[in-house]
């Protein structure tokens, strides 16, 4: 990570971490180095989500892309993954999406794709930031060089007929809840519903810049379980801000995890013949119970650090076509690059009707395990993670539970903590083993004063 991007763009406070100012020092480096530095006139793809502030960073990018010389191709109000799909098919020299996800409003974020629609490389990202700190000269553009900006929502459709385009089935008769968070799903996601037959029901889809992921969308799932058992829907799937993940809530109102979606479609890829390597890719934040539900269907899995950045990484190395997070990133390979909500949802309706089971049916065989989760403020996190002693209770601990349970020991990365997780059988095995490590810690001098 560098000095102001993290696994997920530059995120933080608008125009108190994340200025005007650094907008426009982004496009104009981007329009630079993909243009003038290469002897041509870059074209750039940008989307935003409805928050108030995503408008102010969409003009400050345009202005210093079109300052380098570069195009900028306005797709307007939408989602992550559709400026990664348009940055691909379209032939775009990179995407800039403008959202801070799941944050509140007056948080925002401004996240780098490149032409393949993948999160942009650690040093394109660190000449960025060399740019924004002064350190690199760039010329401004002069004359016909300007650039100029174009209204793409096309893009945007294209990329709502590519989403209906993969359904296999109709949905007529399948009543769906939709929570778009008031965010960048709220003009796409019922279109798509509505398309393909379902007797579409949404909340949270009108947005006034400052309600987005307001006590709603995946965040608050507990207003779409109600939702869902109150209209007695079939299933409902609530989105974050930008889009890019997606919960679930079967018919009875439970909660549908990420974990249940790697669970759901990874067997569902299995029985065709689809799942390659016979792998699916987790974080290792993933539920223990999601573990022992592949291990009786004979699925395997793979492990990475938190984050779907990651797990995209270890998806393009091994050539495993399905993976994401527990917060509901998912990634299907072979469609697209990043995490996606709508998609997500789509491939979840497609088990359900392949199948004809209820979503509660196909999820019941990932029975999650409590979990207890307890965060450590320190005064050097590898001092406290590399302890012996604390080592030593670690593994005490792991080998005591087991294959009833895990124990989960990391570092934050943005804060000076450490975070100590256990999954057990009960939620009193649970804190008995969480507080045994912090007591070594406590007692080894490592908690901050």
């Amino acid at each position: 990570m560098g000095k102001y991007f993290g696994t997920d763009g530059f995120r933080g406070e608008a125009n108190k971490d994340l200025t005007f100012d650094h907008a426009i020092k982004i496009g104009r480096f981007l329009g630079w180095y993909y243009g003038a530095n290469q002897g041509k006139k870059a074209k750039v793809v940008i989307g935003k989500d409805t928050r108030r502030s995503s408008y102010m960073f969409e003009y400050a990018l345009c202005t210093g892309l079109m300052a380098s010389g570069a195009d900028a191709y306005i797709m307007h109000v939408t989602t992550t993954p559709s400026v990664a799909y348009i940055a691909r098919v379209d032939d775009f020299d990179c995407g800039i999406m403008i959202s801070a996800s799941h944050n509140p409003f007056y948080d925002n974020g401004i996240k780098l794709l490149n032409g393949n629609g993948e999160k942009m490389d650690e040093e394109t990202i660190l000449k960025v930031e060399d740019y924004i700190d002064g350190r690199i000269d760039i010329p401004i553009a002069t004359r016909e060089e300007i650039g100029r900006t174009v209204d793409y929502v096309e893009g945007r459709n294209r990329y709502i007929g590519h989403l209906i385009s993969m359904s296999k089935y109709s949905f007529k008769g399948v009543k769906v809840g939709l929570d778009c968070a008031n965010g960048a799903a709220w003009q796409i996601a019922k279109g798509i519903f509505d398309a393909l037959g379902a007797k579409t029901y949404v909340m949270n889809a009108e947005p006034d810049g400052l309600n987005i992921n307001t006590n709603c969308g995946s965040t608050h799932i507990e207003h779409l379980q109600k939702f869902v058992v109150d209209n007695k829907l079939d299933v409902g799937f609530a989105y974050d801000g930008d889009a890019d993940r997606c919960l679930g809530v079967d018919e009875k109102g439970n909660v549908i995890t990420g974990d249940h979606t790697l669970y759901i479609y990874g067997l569902y890829m299995k029985e065709r013949g689809k799942l390659l390597n016979n792998k699916v890719v987790t974080t290792v934040m993933s539920n223990f119970g999601l573990y022992k539900a592949l291990d009786k269907v004979g699925i395997e899995y793979e492990k990475t650090a938190v984050g779907d950045k990651y797990v995209y990484e270890n998806m393009v190395q091994t050539g495993n076509r399905l993976g994401g997070e527990q917060s509901g990133h998912t990634i299907f390979l072979k469609y697209e690059t990043t995490g996606d909500g709508i998609l997500t949802s789509l491939k979840l309706m497609e088990v359900m009707l392949a199948k004809k089971k209820p979503m509660s049916e196909l999820a019941a065989p990932v029975v999650f395990y409590p979990q207890v989760l307890k965060n450590v403020r320190v005064n050097s996190k590898p001092d406290a993670q590399n302890d012996p002693d604390v080592q030593h209770a670690v593994k005490l601990v792991a080998d005591t539970l087991g294959d009833t349970g895990r124990i989960l020991v990391r570092e934050s990365g943005t804060e000076p903590v450490i975070r100590v997780m256990v999954e057990a059988e009960s939620d009193d095995i649970c804190e008995k083993y969480v507080d045994e490590v912090i007591d070594v810690i406590k007692e080894k001098g490592h908690l901050s004063k």
